[in-house]
């Protein structure tokens, strides 16, 4: 019996589904690893699903989705602060302009703000680090 927990499962548009597994470039060729992949890669592809695997990549892009992340659990934002910046009118919008917009709550506001970018309501450029000057875009 084997098992195994890969790292992403995303959903196409169109129904499909692909199933990522990251890991460290130079851990590709050890036997155990390379095992466990081909393995997972050939239960994905009976599924009728994609299996890709991914290493390496730009380490602000890393470092910024690994901080979004901190971000992903709705209980821990302002479930008012997301609706109101859900609510802007504005198609782009830079983090710090929503910032200013509730004096003395800017914290909240930064983290109801990086919940949207991380749940896809806002575009982001994540080659940049984050900051108060970062744009956001409404997603379409």
């Amino acid at each position: 019996m084997r098992r195994y927990v890969p790292n992403f499962l995303l959903a196409d548009r169109d129904g499909g589904v692909c199933v990522v597994n990251v890991k460290p470039a130079d851990q590709l060729a050890v036997p155990r690893v390379a095992d466990a992949l081909a393995w997972a890669g050939e239960v994905f592809a009976a599924r009728g699903w994609r299996h890709e695997v991914w290493s390496g990549t730009d380490p602000v892009l890393l470092a910024n989705v690994r901080f979004l992340a901190g971000y992903r659990y709705p209980g821990r934002v302002d479930a008012d602060l997301v609706a109101a910046v859900i609510g802007r009118g504005t198609p782009t919008v830079g983090i710090g302009d929503l910032e200013g917009a509730r004096p003395g709550r800017a914290g909240e506001v930064r983290a109801a703000v990086l919940h949207l970018v991380w749940r896809g309501v806002f575009r982001a450029d994540l080659s940049v680090p984050l900051s108060a000057d970062t744009m956001l875009e409404r997603a379409a």
